[in-house]
């Protein structure tokens, strides 16, 4: 798996480790509190083959084993959002390592959205299959670095960004890397008006701010390796979407048009039955094997 390391810049500024898992474009983040080889695990994926409905734990346990090589000791196991284009590995980790999960505490929104749309009232219970549902503003510790929760809604109704010490953020799917733009909001629940809000607020962090996003595509024809991290200065200045201060009318037409384009993720209706059960598979039934549930001519 590709990796990239953004070292620590001072006492509160966190080391970051970024794992790149290229079958679904994500980024996994290892945050490491120097001082005290604490450490927080973000959106790690669950491995997942569509064709054949089959996961594995391949790219989760190449983590684990960055963690033990390391001398790390996990203390959180966080996600941004219940992703649609990979499942999460968060139960599976808590499993491994004994560490809490934690999530947005929009979540619960998102979860009745969902029952809908695969018609099953009542299978979701985010407040069971997560330790922690943070809201918009909500501090905990990593180590002794601290960590503030902002809700950043557009790609999903009930996603957030974890600010870390002085100078990380991850962003998840709102910001892209800068050749690339922004993240798509025409998901259930998503908006781009909401999405281009979410950015404000993130580019108004200081300057030095390093953002950490949650997917890569690189640009056919530009450059060949993924890339993840730019500060808040070289979005400002340079994001393909949002450099020099794109207006918000401007910014969702952009953002609605390139949308309007886009197939759904080939994981999505697998991905969230599992993501809002806090990464596990649905209950077994009487042969003892799960199934999925896929709703038909829906989306």
């Amino acid at each position: 798996m590709f990796t990239r390391e953004s070292p620590s810049k001072g006492p509160n500024s966190p080391r970051v480790v970024g794992f790149y898992e290229k079958p679904t474009g994500s980024i996994q983040y290892v945050v490491i509190d120097e001082a005290t080889k604490k450490a927080a695990l973000i959106d790690v994926v669950l491995g997942f083959t569509p064709s054949e409905a089959r996961t594995d734990t391949e790219a989760a346990q190449e983590i684990l084993d960055f963690v033990k090589a390391e001398g790390l000791t996990v203390e959180w196991i966080l996600d941004t959002h219940p992703h649609a284009d990979h499942l999460m590995a968060s139960a599976w980790l808590k499993e491994q390592l004994g560490a809490p999960t934690a999530i947005g505490a929009k979540v619960r929104d998102i979860a009745r959205l969902w029952e809908g749309f695969y018609n099953t009232p009542d299978a979701f219970d985010p407040d069971g299959d997560f330790d922690r549902l943070f809201a918009d503003g909500e501090t905990f510790m990593l180590g002794e670095l601290p960590v503030r929760v902002m809700l950043s809604p557009g790609h999903t109704l009930g996603s957030i960004t974890y600010v870390v010490g002085d100078d990380a953020a991850f962003v998840h799917d709102t910001l892209m890397h800068v050749d690339a733009g922004t993240t798509r909001a025409d998901f259930p629940g998503g908006s781009a008006s909401e999405l281009y809000d979410s950015l404000m607020a993130i580019l108004a962090l200081p300057d030095e701010t390093r953002l950490f996003v949650g997917h890569d595509y690189p640009p056919v024809g530009e450059r060949t390796d993924p890339a993840w991290e730019a500060t808040v200065a070289e979005h400002k200045a340079k994001n393909k979407h949002l450099g020099g201060g794109t207006p918000r009318e401007d910014f969702v037409k952009i953002r609605e048009e390139r949308d309007a384009t886009l197939s759904l993720p080939d994981r999505m209706l697998f991905a969230l039955q599992v993501n809002l059960r806090g990464g596990r598979l649905p209950e077994t039934e009487s042969d003892g094997k799960s199934y999925f549930k896929i709703p038909a001519n829906t989306f």
